[in-house]
């Protein structure tokens, strides 16, 4: 009989044995309904596993009619008979929750035992949802208890909330459950805190921790109960205000500022022996982590009460951990809630250093979820002066004390050290002797006797190095952002910055003169002054200009040897075409290409798109990669799939490219729109990065395709190797129609439609200016050439970088002396049709 078997589980050889035996025999009438429930159930269904209450509907009808009719001690006694009766497991899952939240709710008088006997009951739920649900309105009857039934209690809330800290719970869910346990303690002894709320085993936390233990008080313990409180990555005015008022109660500032420390440079925790996954990690595999899951809330308060409390003295640890758990830092599990809560601290610290740093985070941090983080932090920053956030990127780059040149000088016992931007993409370190001979290397008089401050310089030029390539990219996205600056700030932020200065200078800008009443923009050449007395700036693009004029400009730098730090006068154009106009939202202009997904992946995210990863999951077959652009106006998505048959392990080898397609920002929402209302300049910027894509990561472009002795693909192969020119190639065209009459192998090149001709002793061939594959002459035979795995070194002078025309470039200067090729590899392919 059920009665029996409960009341065989209820005798536990503890103090609650009479409680619960005296409850299942006052409601023994409750215990003989659920018996008869469960017959009527298992007769009905074939099992006793209770999803509905349909089977049994009569007896169920009985059985609420007397809890509703249930007095106060009766009904407490039918709640933990309830509760005791609850099961879920392999053998049946009987529970009880929609006859037990009513009576809670309207019962009173409730004993601190009755109570105690639910907690318990409560904990043993094996599934963390059932917890949760038994324990939100076990806590409704015990904050009817008075002080001296909540002390009575208080074991039972404390395991209460351990075994909360350890069940698979709902975050939210949990975080509001734990709360109301603190706060049931706190009721009884103001300076109590649960156990493992600090945790023990944690470096970071041994300050904190060892606080508590060694000076306990209500001041403190509000205090921690506070920080535990957080539970996003921005917490509320209120929460703010209330925690600088606790901080100062508990003179924990100092206290802060150790943990703090201890965050962003403490061993971090090993998975084996604390973590989520601890007793689950097989072999030698494990994972580091900073905070346990289990202790996120107080490392987000810790972080935040740290960032309100310590304000810019704060700014260089906060930077630290964001690193250490943000992805920057090898070997430690990423943890992006801590690192968002980090990001979001560095705005409200004040000061130029946050600043410098959430730039500097923004140009190094490539997932998702914490670039959204410092986009708004940037936000916020900005908005306490009085400014946009472009405004705040661009006043807050770092100049690192660098001279107006970008470079700066040291003696080290009578030698100089120079640190020094070169050519707009390099930071070199060079050492002058005594005698006035330079060397790249350190001389050992430095490393011996100047040891720190030869590492101080490396790591600045290291930080110039970061700092140069994040500009880089930063001004260089501006060509779709079709901004205009007041000359004066132009001066101050661009062109006279030691680093961005490095860069601008050599780029093409536009001005708006005082003396210019029509309102005409005059274009200037690189490094040169504006004429008349200028009002406006803005970078020049070439979509804005005639082809006589970006004519004109791509001349002159090749003739005055003006390389630029991107393609700017060469810059590829990509307008609208009737098709376009025809899909109205969509672009299949650089669909249906076959290209390696895993380099194409890795394209994405140095080119700053972001892209979920292709693989056999739900939701891994449908790529969508999408980019900012227009100053955050516009984004762009190109989409992309796991190219047909292409089996084998988890992620694919091989993608097929699809769509491009184009959405407005609308307030914090994203709405598609037509291609034509896309502006130029976003259309023109995007799908150069969609060409870019599909022309480096392509199978088109891989000399070994022929080689693997496979079909698939091969059609494809074939067409798209020497196919029809896209932008990007015709730009390489124009390129080689300036730069091959300065080459000494001119009489042997010309320039045919898609191809650069180049006519060897043994053979004559065909350089493609998409793909670099050759054809060779008479036969049209492939000829294969691997490039070397560093970056060709040609000797030649290109006015911008770009790795493909150097390599075509390598291969024209090695086929025109094919007679002096000695690689037997070649040798075989050439000699293979010739007479």
């Amino acid at each position: 009989m059920l009665y029996d078997v409960l009341l065989a589980e209820a005798r536990r050889n503890d103090s609650l044995d009479e409680v619960r035996s005296a409850a299942l025999h006052r409601v023994r009438w409750l215990v003989d309904l659920l018996e008869r429930q469960r017959t009527e159930f298992r007769r009905f269904t074939g099992h006793e596993y209770r999803w509905s209450r349909a089977a049994g509907a009569a007896t169920q009808a009985d059985i609420d009619r007397r809890l509703a009719a249930c007095a106060d001690e009766e009904g407490r006694a039918a709640v933990l008979s309830l509760m005791l009766a609850a099961r879920s497991g392999d053998t049946g899952r009987w529970w009880y929750d929609a006859e037990i939240g009513p009576l809670v709710a309207r019962l009173r008088g409730w004993t601190s035992d009755e109570v105690a006997v639910m907690l318990l009951r409560a904990t043993e739920h094996d599934r963390g949802y059932l917890l949760a649900d038994s324990l939100g309105m076990v806590l409704k009857a015990a904050e009817q208890l008075d002080a001296d039934g909540r002390r009575a209690i208080t074991p039972w809330l404390r395991h209460t909330h351990t075994e909360l800290r350890n069940a698979q719970v709902e975050a939210r869910l949990r975080a509001t459950l734990a709360q109301r346990l603190r706060a049931l303690i706190a009721s009884v002894d103001e300076a109590a805190l649960p156990e493992g709320l600090i945790p023990a085993d944690a470096s970071w936390a041994l300050h904190l921790s060892a606080r508590a233990q060694v000076s306990p008080t209500p001041e403190l313990a509000s205090f921690v109960r506070h920080l535990v409180s957080l539970s996003g990555p921005r917490p509320a005015q209120k929460w703010r205000r209330t925690c600088l008022e606790l901080v100062d109660r508990a003179s924990a500032r100092d206290l802060l500022a150790h943990v703090l420390r201890a965050l962003a440079g403490e061993d971090p925790l090993c998975g084996r022996e604390s973590g989520a996954h601890t007793g689950r990690l097989d072999g030698g595999h494990h994972y580091h982590h900073v905070v346990h899951p289990s202790d996120g809330d107080l490392a987000r308060g810790v972080v935040w009460a740290a960032a309100l409390s310590g304000g810019p003295g704060a700014v260089e640890h906060l930077d630290a951990l964001v690193q250490r758990v943000g992805g920057l830092t090898a070997g430690v599990f990423e943890d992006l809630k801590l690192a968002g809560a980090a990001i979001n601290a560095l705005a409200e610290t004040g000061g130029s250093a946050s600043v410098e740093v959430l730039w500097r985070l923004r140009s190094r941090i490539k997932h998702r979820a914490l670039r959204k983080q410092l986009d708004t932090a940037l936000v916020t920053a900005a908005g306490k002066q009085g400014i946009t956030a472009e405004q705040l990127i661009e006043r807050s780059v770092p100049d690192h004390g660098l001279a107006p040149d970008g470079s700066l000088e040291r003696e080290l016992g009578g030698h100089r050290v120079r640190v020094a931007i070169e050519g707009a993409t390099a930071v070199r370190l060079t050492f002058t002797r005594p005698d006035g001979t330079t060397t790249r290397t350190a001389p050992a008089a430095v490393k011996d006797l100047f040891p720190g401050e030869l590492r101080e310089l490396k790591a600045l030029a290291k930080e110039v190095r970061g700092t140069l390539s994040g500009e880089r990219a930063r001004v260089e996205a501006l060509m779709s952002a079709g901004r205009d600056w007041p000359y004066d700030e132009w001066c101050r932020h661009y062109r006279d910055h030691p680093v961005t200065g490095c860069l601008v200078r050599g780029l093409i800008w536009e001005f708006r003169s005082v003396e210019d009443a029509d309102g005409e923009w005059s274009a200037v050449a690189p490094g040169a002054e504006p004429p008349g007395r200028p009002v406006r700036v803005r970078l020049w693009h070439p979509i804005r200009t005639s082809r006589d004029d970006i004519r004109v400009w791509r001349e002159r730098l090749v003739g005055e040897r003006l390389r630029q730090p991107f393609k700017q006068a060469f810059r590829e154009i990509y307008l609208l075409t009737p098709a376009e106009e025809e899909t109205h939202v969509y672009s299949n202009r650089f669909a249906a290409h076959i290209v390696h997904y895993r380099q194409l992946y890795a394209l994405f995210k140095e080119r700053g798109w972001q892209a979920n990863f292709l693989g056999r999951y739900d939701g891994g077959y449908d790529g969508r990669a999408r980019a900012e652009f227009g100053d955050g106006g516009w984004r762009a998505c190109f989409r992309h799939e796991p190219a047909s048959d292409d089996g084998g392990g988890y992620a694919p080898e091989h993608a097929a490219t699809d769509q491009v397609r184009f959405e407005r920002r609308d307030g914090r929402r994203w709405r598609e729109a037509a291609l034509t209302e896309v502006p130029p300049l976003v259309f023109s910027e995007a799908m150069r990065d969609v060409d870019l894509f599909v022309g480096v990561t392509s199978i088109a472009a891989d000399p070994d395709w022929t080689d693997r002795g496979e079909d698939r693909y091969a059609d494809y192969w074939r067409t798209a190797t020497f196919g029809a020119l896209t932008a990007s190639a015709e730009v390489r065209h124009e390129a080689l129609e300036r730069v091959l009459p300065r080459l000494k192998i001119v009489d042997r090149c010309a320039l045919d439609g898609r191809y650069l001709t180049v006519r060897g002793d043994l053979r004559t061939y065909r350089i493609h200016l998409g793909s670099a594959g050759i054809l060779m002459e008479p036969d049209n035979s492939y000829l294969c050439i691997v490039p070397a795995s560093r970056k060709s070194d040609t000797k030649v002078f290109l006015p911008f970088e770009d790795d493909r025309l150097s390599l075509i470039l390598s291969k024209a200067l090695l086929l025109a002396s094919d007679t002096k090729i000695t690689d037997e590899s070649i040798l075989h392919q050439i000699k293979r049709g010739t007479p």
